[in-house]
């Protein structure tokens, strides 16, 4: 072979393998490359900042991502069994245990804790009115001057903001009115939550009584303070529904701020928030399984945005403002989860 043909070949088989080798650099850098995620979220709007900041984390590693779903629960967990969408990072557990389709674990999973054991739920009245009317559990809404304080729309009942239809939270505030004997006492407000919880908000300011179910993290917990504001009140008995069976002791807590009595019967179970996705999708993704198993959002961030939300800032460019921002204050811990997500996809 000629000298300069010989050379020639080096330099073109050198050339070649740095291709190659680039080439697979970039592959692992954007593992995700080439692959479409079809997202879910929850319809309660305190979850898009969730669905939101999962979406970004997947995009940086190269996945397209489509415009999320939004679904009702039971839809989505059929949805997801079916294969029809890939995941979501609103899963309450016990809570969502009662909605999950029979063949759900065959085809479905948890997966990571977005916020584990921060999921407080239960039942707040007006500080104001507790105090006046030495109230502690449900049972005290049968007394007839309870039930005529918090009887806002005036139909013979005390007016609870409830659970719209199809979310978890209904089935089980049902079930406290039923086993507690409170199904003539106390009404339900089905409507819309945000929109209920608002007119609760303007009734609570204007010094009239108010009684509804919350859950942390939300934007309820900024505008009316548990232990200032408003104060937790139990149940008179722990009556488990039925996703809450067998954890009976879960459903007693201590230790919470703005609480009638510690420890409070409180009813409710304090949930961990997780990602829950399609297994082939997790099987065909190592990244994206990875980047679930390590990612998590601190409890008082998602408040804190939840807040903002409520206070106008909720539009879709809003919501994704947040997460540039939470990005941008804790870049360092962003930038560990997709390096560990890479590193899966080796």
């Amino acid at each position: 072979m000629h000298r300069k043909t010989f050379v020639s070949a080096i330099v073109a088989v050198y050339v070649l393998g740095f291709v190659v080798v680039g080439a697979a650099m970039a592959m692992h850098h954007m593992p995700g490359k080439g692959v479409t995620v079809n997202p879910a979220r929850a319809t309660w709007t305190t979850g898009f900042f969730l669905e939101a900041i999962y979406s970004r984390a997947l995009e940086e590693l190269g996945y397209k991502v489509k415009d999320p779903k939004k679904l009702a629960n039971p839809i989505f967990y059929q949805s997801l069994a079916n294969g029809d969408v890939d995941y979501w990072a609103n899963g309450w557990f016990p809570l969502h245990n009662a909605q999950l389709p029979k063949d759900f674990n065959k085809k479905a999973t948890t997966i990571g804790y977005v916020v584990k054991a921060g999921g407080m739920q239960g039942y707040l009245a007006s500080k104001a009115h507790v105090d006046k009317f030495g109230i502690k559990t449900l049972a005290d809404f049968k007394r007839p001057e309870v039930q005529k304080a918090f009887d806002a729309n005036k139909d013979g009942k005390a007016d609870l903001v409830a659970c719209p239809p199809g979310w978890g939270c209904e089935k089980v505030i049902t079930h406290h009115l039923k086993v507690y004997g409170l199904e003539n006492h106390v009404n339900q407000i089905k409507a819309a939550y945000e929109a209920s919880m608002a007119d609760a908000v303007a009734r609570f300011n204007a010094g009239e009584p108010v009684l509804y179910y919350t859950w942390a993290p939300n934007w309820t917990i900024y505008k009316m303070k548990p232990g200032k504001d408003v104060m937790w009140i139990g149940v008179p008995e722990i009556i488990p529904a039925p996703p809450q069976k067998g954890m009976e002791s879960a459903l007693v807590a201590s230790g919470i701020n703005g609480a009638v009595s510690d420890p409070l019967k409180v009813g409710w179970i304090a949930n961990d928030i997780r990602v829950v996705a399609n297994k082939k999708f997790l099987d065909k993704n190592p990244a994206a399984k990875r980047l679930f198993e390590v990612m998590s959002i601190p409890l008082e961030d998602i408040a804190l945005q939840n807040n903002r939300m409520f206070g106008g800032e909720n539009t879709e460019k809003d919501i994704e403002r947040h997460v540039s921002e939470w990005i941008a204050l804790n870049k360092d811990k962003w930038d560990g989860w997709l390096e560990e997500a890479r590193k899966a996809a080796k």
